[in-house]
């Protein structure tokens, strides 16, 4: 079978699987073709929704103004929005068709305002400054980037020179209150389109001026936990950029560590153990929402405090874990809204939490937990007829809009998570030896799996069956094991580690170098690859989902 399947995966002509790919479009699929991304299934729609998805992809990719071509945010969405586009969406594109991404982060540094305000969207029209709408860290993603793609420094120094003023424009115009977090003038400023939080409020700053807020609101400013952990974690990462360009980073880190001073002791309840806005009578707006997951993205807090979260809220199936994770407001709200067919952050499971959610979940070694929404998310994805914005929590049924290129990137980042072969920072590899898990009524989603990219130079290729993990290297069998693990390698293949990926202990035999090494490993055990063994580093259990 892996033969089968390796022979699928060398079959396939991204030029057949693209075939309406406008002329302007042919430099993309050269860069995804130079990538050597593949994607093939034995069985099921998965293999023909990524290359759906794939297709779809390069219609978000447009110049404007007469740029070099951005990512598009899609659907009804003309244009590209910071919260977003410009910087998670950007990210994961950034593993895929790069210098798309780093256009798109260079083409907001390029329109930032002279006072320092970046635009929150870009659009045919131009830069658009009305709101802030926040929400994955700008810096984290350019790190990201300049991590995966050589370490380009002049890339690196204009984002910093870009960031670092805008850092300046929120600690003058975001802090009327001056307690150190940044405040919410309004709805679009975290892109929380009619969620009960922002119920009462408008939508807009005052006047369309991103430094005001209505004068007669009887609630605003919020100081706001989600834009607060958003500067925390831009200042944790501006840095590390600041040392990597020669400077200090104590100046920045002094700053984080005030922002998350300021987080915990005007946003945070500890008898509730959960994030709320504070508005202008000190009050908490006790509205339980994905701000919590946001939060934990901009990586504030350990693992113990990530773990107590996850059992009482994020795997918690009265609260966000409903059977297609994750819901935009707790389930136990009475203002819980499930309906997905139009713009609502009341309820619905949006694509843009499932693509920010990864990175909580790894940076605290969570592997196996993510697991459980990276398969029904895939399998709803595979039935998709087209790339909606958010979908349905209890049927997994796509909602509003179309060719939303959050959606689309979703089921591209979730396969090569699952079963595909990933870049992580500036020197590591993952190879994912899991299945997607039949789950909508046993119909299959993608029976046995093949991926492969080029690295450096270098040819993967990764087969999955139900039993078997195989790496090829350059046609050749490199690394071979039991399914259920994930392997991990620096950039020219040599094995670094093992990490298990089963809430079953995996055991068999690891072949690597023409050596047989037995192994046994628990769910999320990192076990590191040494003197020709291996050995474990970090055993840290699993969080079960709840039901409380």
């Amino acid at each position: 079978m892996t033969e089968v399947m390796l022979d699928r995966l060398r079959g396939i002509s991204i030029q057949d699987q693209v075939q309406t790919v406008k002329p302007e479009d042919q430099n993309l699929l050269r860069e995804w073709q130079e990538s050597g991304v593949r994607f093939a299934a034995s069985g099921g729609r998965l293999e023909a929704s990524y290359y759906t998805a794939l297709e779809k992809l390069l219609a978000c990719i447009v110049p404007m103004a007469g740029s070099e071509p951005i990512l598009q945010e899609g659907g009804i969405y003309l244009g590209c929005w910071l919260e977003s586009t410009g910087t998670i969406n950007a990210e994961l594109l950034s593993r895929l068709i790069p210098s798309v991404s780093k256009s798109t982060y260079l083409a907001f540094a390029a329109h930032q305002r002279e006072d320092g305000l970046l635009p929150y969207k870009l659009t045919e029209n131009g830069p658009s400054f009305r709101q802030i709408q926040l929400v994955t860290p700008l810096a984290r993603s350019v790190w990201n980037h300049y991590q995966l793609h050589g370490k380009d420094r002049d890339f690196l120094k204009t984002m910093y020179k870009a960031m670092a003023h805008y850092d300046e424009w929120i600690a003058s115009f975001r802090n009327t209150r001056e307690t150190g977090c940044v405040e919410a003038f309004s709805t679009f400023d975290t892109g929380h389109d009619l969620s009960p939080r922002f119920w009462h409020v408008p939508d807009t700053p005052y006047m369309n001026d991103a430094a005001a807020y209505h004068p007669d609101s009887p609630v605003l400013p919020f100081l706001a936990p989600d834009l607060t952990a958003n500067i925390y974690c831009q200042r944790i990462y501006l840095a590390r950029m600041a040392e990597e360009l020669g400077g200090s980073g104590a100046d920045w880190r002094a700053k984080a560590e005030s922002s998350l001073e300021s987080l915990f002791r005007y946003c945070y309840d500890e008898e509730d153990m959960f994030f709320y806005d504070r508005d202008r009578n000190d009050e908490l707006v006790r509205v339980q929402s994905d701000v919590l997951l946001r939060v934990m993205v901009c990586e504030v807090g350990d693992r113990e405090w990530f773990d107590k979260l996850l059992r009482r809220y994020l795997l918690n199936t009265s609260k966000f874990f409903a059977k297609y994770p994750f819901t935009s407001m707790a389930m136990d709200d009475p203002r819980f809204d499930p309906f997905s067919s139009y713009n609502s952050w009341g309820g619905s499971s949006n694509f843009l939490s499932l693509i920010r959610a990864p990175h909580a979940f790894e940076y605290h070694h969570r592997y196996v937990e993510l697991t459980w929404v990276l398969h029904p998310i895939l399998s709803a994805l595979s039935k998709a007829k087209r790339f909606a914005q958010a979908l349905s929590p209890w049927t997994g049924e796509e909602g509003f809009t179309e060719t939303y290129s959050p959606s689309i990137l979703c089921l591209l980042d979730y396969v090569e998570r699952l079963c595909g072969i990933m870049p992580v920072g500036s020197d590591q590899l993952w190879f994912t030896g899991l299945l997607p898990v039949d789950m909508d009524h046993g119909e299959e989603v993608a029976g046995n799996t093949a991926y492969s990219r080029t690295v450096n130079g270098l040819h993967y290729e990764l087969v999955n069956t139900a039993d078997r993990i195989t790496i090829y290297r350059e046609g050749s069998v490199h690394i071979e094991g039991p399914a259920g693990i994930r392997l991990v390698t620096d950039r020219s293949g040599h094995l670094e580690g093992v990490i298990g990926m089963s809430v079953r202990t995996i055991e068999g035999e690891l072949i690597y170098q023409g050596n047989s090494l037995p192994i046994r490993i628990k769910g999320n055990e990192m076990q590191r690859y040494r003197g020709g063994g291996l050995k474990t580093e970090r055993d840290i259990g699993i969080i079960y989902p709840s039901y409380r």
